[in-house]
């Protein structure tokens, strides 16, 4: 296990969601080790699944644009109240019963994600073009875990516009915030071992060219594109970028200890 000076004072960036958020991981415990051990974690949820549940609840029809969620105003509302509310608390909740001290924050906190409307097609559905870590160092100063979930601010809002909120890829959220804050890591908590080549084996390292014509090739696809983008993207200021298992309890542990785990994008 890594000694505590090897992490001390290191961004990590950690993204979950998807398929392992609340499904009673190790990702809590295993986050809350690295910051008692003097690390200094960047929590980044997503909450698709809890989305769709609570859009079905509201009776909204779900309806998709090639293979994407059209965003309309009742179906933000929705999205923000439980990216920003339900499961931002439950998360922060967690994190404190447990000891930790954590701070919740959305991408519009401190004007921390700016984006513009990605297409008019999808609705309020955002691209991010800039990202302000201001907000979050302050929290890391106090000593606190940031826990943030992905939206953001209208990059060209006006204080007349009562839209100034777009719903944003909780994966490539995490990749700029990992890059405004120059983190040590940028790690991706799955539901599979990592990034699979053609052959479906685990590809343990890959360079960034590497990583883009992984996706070029269409090898890489669906969940997996935004990830691996984040994290070549990220590279200009991360050391290196991680897409591990969270379902695996040490796996974030093992990660941030320079252990082979996953998929590693350098």
């Amino acid at each position: 296990m890594t000694s505590r000076a090897d992490i001390t004072g290191k961004i990590i960036v950690i993204k979950i969601g998807g398929s392992t958020l609340g499904e009673g991981d190790s990702t809590v415990p295993d986050i809350i080790d690295l910051w008692q051990r003097g690390a200094l974690p960047v929590v980044v949820h997503g909450g698709g699944k809890v989305i769709s549940q609570w859009v079905a609840k509201q009776g909204i029809q779900p309806v998709f644009v090639r293979g994407l969620r059209k965003t309309d105003s009742e179906t933000l509302d929705v999205a923000i109240a439980v990216l920003a509310g339900l499961v931002n608390s439950e998360l922060v909740a967690e994190f404190c019963t447990m000891g930790a001290n954590a701070i919740g924050l959305s991408g519009v906190s401190g004007g921390m994600l700016k984006a513009e409307v990605m297409d008019p097609e999808l609705g309020y559905v955002g691209k991010v073009i800039d990202a302000d870590p201001t907000a979050i160092q302050t929290i890391l100063n106090a000593g606190a875990i940031p826990v943030i979930a992905p939206t953001a601010l209208l990059a060209d809002a006006t204080p007349d516009n009562p839209n100034r909120i777009l719903n944003v890829n909780a994966d490539t959220s995490a990749g700029h915030l990992a890059r405004s804050l120059s983190a040590d890591r940028l790690v991706f908590q799955t539901d599979v071992p990592g990034v699979l080549d053609a052959t479906r084996r685990l590809i343990p390292r890959m360079t960034k060219r590497q990583a883009y014509d992984l996706i070029e090739s269409g090898i890489a696809g669906g969940g997996m594109i935004p990830k691996i983008e984040a994290c070549a993207d990220a590279l200009e200021t991360v050391r290196s970028g991680h897409i591990i298992d969270g379902r695996q309890a040490g796996a974030l542990l093992a990660c941030c200890a320079g252990e082979d785990v996953g998929t590693r994008i350098t």
